[in-house]
């Protein structure tokens, strides 16, 4: 599985894929596929296309950003609706889990018509605006500015009609009850609006936007209908600006062209997992560093920092590392929940190796340059590296692990050979996006071609039929991550406009606190909602708010935005909640509770080793400052 580049707990209501769809919904689903790889692909070809066209020609495609743009909003809308439907959302489930059954069905029938409570509102505010942007014309295509906002509107449709359907499938009493309940209560509420909207007012609205967004999340909701319910109900108590804001806001939130950038990594990294690609990279570290006592989980570690400069989707490096080395440590008679442990910990130090969604994403939301992210990120890597191989190293002499034998010169030579073009993707990825050959955007879908001749003509491990359904799978897991993305912009509009920010300033001032207490206090509250958020809905939310503080108080925005991916990483692969934790298990097949354990010390030197990133600034801004990104 490479499609996903940030690991959910998946909505455990899904449509069954072998439950037998009606006409309708085998069009819909039908309709929203092909919607969804024409969207990707026509970009892809489009964006590759205009590179070509301006280095060899010297004629740029100005139109390429009008283009990307209702790209982006097919892929967030369309896609995000799609992942629904196939149960791909961000949930948390740890704890309607333990209750008991008739709870759980409660529960199961309350997210579903809170899904459609916020797909019917969002949908209604999004018409208004629908035919407002009819008059609005794109400078270069003459396009109405419409077809921008129509992916939200028909992605609210898809929503509600799915969110009926689940509702047809639930127990039946539970669902007449609830229900019933539930319109009594939003009746209720509209009737007496008049006597209990004073009470909500001014800190009250704000006050209920965050209870609307965590209480619903922990009985199952996913996270981005959360966040978009949050945001309704901050607009509708606080009358601070017209509904239709909220609408507004979700289709800005993915109109960034950079943003294009993360399909187009995603699906490179299905091409490297599915192609050949990440395993010729394992082979080759194996048979330089494997021949070291506890020689493989060396492997893993520089593997994972190799195989992340190539997709950026956290899932897809798990993947591709876990799935080559499985087999290679089982009969060499590792441990495998030591092995699960030092994956997921490798892949917290992989978080800031460009290509990084959450980096990518982290550009998106602040003022932050893209490049300058990418390559700040790559020291900082290596310090938690090292870190992880020192533990390693000390466990494996307290242990008397065996010391493998060394690869001769022609078992190196061939690794070296194999991984020779598959290591150039990387080299290409960084130095275009350094040196100014092309945007993320434009970088990222030379990696996809570049991989393609790889996988399909080279090696010819991944044939058409496998590639479409990996176009689909990717737009979908894209999908899930915009439509995030676009209601966590508004949610943060909204507490923007409540003066959260501000009262956070003044909360920091007033109790004189230091560079290094904000930056340790923000470490924690990363990791902490990091775990329960998913990783990504936590950045999205909290970097736009304490990233101005960060600035005010004197702490360079670059450094700290590292430090936020990276406490990010480690909370979701924390365990016992950390949904990362969950896909590394699967993926080298151990439990939970025993990886769990191992993960400990992992997580010790992980933190620890964010703390020295955190308290020398140099690490960060080493590189950035020599190629002068950064002051």
């Amino acid at each position: 599985m490479a499609s996903e580049p940030m690991p959910v707990v998946l909505d455990a209501l899904a449509i069954p894929r072998t439950q037998s769809a009606t006409r309708w919904e085998a069009a819909m689903d039908g309709t929203l596929k092909i919607l969804l790889a024409v969207s990707l692909l026509v970009e892809l070809v489009v964006v590759f296309c205009s590179i070509i066209s301006r280095s060899v020609f010297n004629s740029p495609w100005i139109w390429t950003d009008e283009v990307a743009r209702l790209a982006l909003s097919t892929i967030a809308f369309a896609g995000g609706a799609f992942a629904y439907r196939r149960g791909e959302h961000a949930c948390l489930h740890t704890l309607i889990d333990a209750l008991p059954v008739p709870a759980q069905r409660v529960c199961q029938v309350l997210v579903q018509f809170l899904v459609l409570t916020v797909a019917v509102a969002a949908g209604l505010n999004a018409y208004p605006l629908l035919i407002a942007k009819w008059l609005e014309v794109t400078t270069v295509l003459q396009m109405r500015a419409t077809w921008y906002v129509l992916p939200l509107l028909v992605c609210m449709l898809v929503l509600a009609l799915t969110a009926l359907q689940r509702l047809a499938s639930l127990h039946r009493r539970t669902v007449l009850v609830v229900g019933g309940g539930f319109v009594v209560l939003v009746a209720a509420l509209s009737l007496t609006q008049e006597i209990w909207l004073p009470w909500v007012e001014g800190d009250g609205a704000l006050g209920l936007a965050l209870g609307m967004f965590f209480l619903p999340v922990f009985i199952g909701l996913p996270v981005g209908f959360a966040l978009l319910l949050g945001a309704l109900a901050y607009l509708f108590a606080s009358g601070a600006a017209p509904m239709v804001a909220l609408a507004h806001t979700m289709v800005s939130g993915v109109s960034n062209f950079v943003l294009l950038a993360l399909p187009f990594f995603i699906l490179a990294g299905m091409v490297m997992n599915d192609g050949g690609i990440s395993r010729r990279l394992v082979q080759m570290v194996h048979a330089l560093v494997g021949h070291f006592r506890a020689g493989l989980f060396y492997v893993m570690v520089v593997s994972m920092y190799i195989v992340s400069g190539l997709s950026g989707s956290k899932v897809a490096d798990v993947a591709a590392v876990g799935l080559v080395m499985r087999d290679m440590l089982r009969r060499q008679g590792y441990d495998m929940e030591q092995s699960t442990a030092v994956l997921a910990a490798s892949a917290v130090m992989g978080e800031t190796v460009p290509p990084s969604i959450p980096m990518l994403v982290l550009a998106s939301v602040t003022t932050l340059s893209t490049g300058a992210l990418f390559i700040a990120g790559l020291v900082p890597a290596v310090v938690i590296g090292i870190c992880l191989m020192g533990l390693i190293y000390v466990q494996a002499r307290r242990s008397a692990a065996p010391r493998p034998p060394r690869a001769d010169r022609g078992q190196i030579t061939r690794a070296t050979l194999g991984g020779l073009l598959p290591l150039l993707m990387p080299v290409f990825l960084f130095g275009g996006i350094l040196f100014g050959v092309g945007t993320p955007t434009e970088v990222s879908s030379f990696a996809v071609v570049y991989g393609l001749v790889l996988a399909c003509l080279i090696y010819r491990e991944l044939g058409w039929r496998a590639f479409l359904k990996g176009v689909i799978d990717c737009a979908a897991a894209s999908g899930m991550i915009l439509f995030i993305l676009s209601t966590a912009s508004s949610f943060a509009w909204a507490l923007t406009t409540a003066h959260l920010p501000d009262r956070l300033v003044e909360l920091l001032t007033g109790a004189h606190q230091s560079q290094w207490v904000f930056m340790l206090a923000s470490i924690l509250l990363l990791i902490v909602t990091g775990s329960v958020l998913e990783g990504l809905p936590a950045l999205l939310i909290l970097a736009p708010i304490l990233m101005p503080i960060a600035g005010q108080i004197g702490v360079n925005e670059l450094h700290y935005g590292i430090v936020l991916v990276i406490a990010m990483g480690i909370g979701t692969f924390m365990p016992p909640i950390g949904a990362c934790f969950y896909i590394t298990c699967a993926v080298c097949e151990t439990t939970i509770e025993g990886a769990g354990r191992r993960m400990v010390p992992f997580l010790v030197v992980l933190v620890l080793g964010l703390v020295v990133v955190a308290l020398v600034p140099w690490f960060t801004l080493f590189l950035p400052m020599k190629f002068h990104l950064a002051g």
